[in-house]
């Protein structure tokens, strides 16, 4: 199925927004490249009058090693910190982290750093429990004064890619970005954030193998248009292109969670 989307740079970029890329059920962010996410998580288990959170990523879930935990309550928790004491976070490999709050029904676990690669993760709080594994750990590096998209999976470079990034007045956002979502195609139209098709800066285009990395609308995706200009020059409107054939790849081994992380 096509969806409709569009490219650019929203410019708001906060560290509390690394938990808001994995509430696909909870934040319908529709903004800039954005679409509705599809609903992914499951309905909270119920016990006795009790309604249990709900938790991601959800058992049996494989995810990279930027993704964290993300508890999502019924209703609004007024007493924070009895709340984190409640929920028990069991890696198999020792891994330092922190809680902090989305909204006033939401938290979040992040590491400190990254998961180790293949770690089995336990989460349980208030009669939900949830069993994971983070796989390998694939990291992608954008830089976008070399112009290169460098691929490495559990240190070993596999890939390195000519790419064109944002031009200026559309830079792409510096940070570490985790993998939301993979859409096998989609309309990419400048007018869902404020832009007329017909404006000197705007389009409507058709994109495949388009990886999303934040709500905010950028993504990593084909975009043979730019291929001469993929390796030299910045030229998009914030999303990371790449050749169809080097987009695929990446598409076909990302996993949700991997980080792809800009730098200049």
């Amino acid at each position: 199925m096509t969806l409709t989307v569009s490219e650019g740079l929203d410019g708001m970029w906060k560290a509390q927004q690394v938990g808001r890329l994995f509430l696909v059920s909870v934040l319908a962010a529709l903004a800039v490249c954005g679409v509705s996410a599809t609903a992914s998580a499951h309905s909270p288990a119920v016990t006795g009058k009790v309604v249990a959170p709900t938790l991601s990523p959800a058992s049996g879930q494989v995810v990279g090693i930027a993704h964290p935990v993300v508890v999502r309550f019924a209703s609004p928790v007024s007493d924070r910190a009895l709340a984190e004491r409640g929920v028990q976070i069991t890696p198999s490999k020792p891994v330092p982290g922190q809680f902090s709050w989305i909204d006033d029904r939401t938290v979040q676990w992040t590491p400190d750093h990254f998961w180790p690669a293949d770690t089995r993760v336990t989460v349980e709080g208030a009669g939900a429990r949830s069993q994971f594994q983070v796989g390998d750990a694939l990291v992608a590096v954008a830089n976008t004064t070399t112009h290169q998209f460098t691929v490495s999976i559990n240190d070993q470079v596999v890939q390195t890619m000519p790419a064109s990034m944002g031009k200026p007045g559309y830079e792409t956002p510096l940070g570490t970005f985790p993998v939301i979502e993979q859409f096998r195609d989609m309309i990419m139209d400048s007018s869902t954030y404020g832009v007329p098709i017909d404006d000197e800066e705007g389009y409507r285009l058709y994109v495949e193998y388009a990886t999303r990395i934040t709500w905010g609308g950028i993504f990593v995706h084909a975009a043979p248009w730019s291929v001469n200009s993929q390796g030299v020059e910045n030229v998009s409107h914030g999303c990371i292109n790449l050749s169809t054939e080097n987009a695929r790849w990446f598409y076909d081994n990302a996993k949700i969670g991997d980080p792809v992380i800009v730098t200049d």
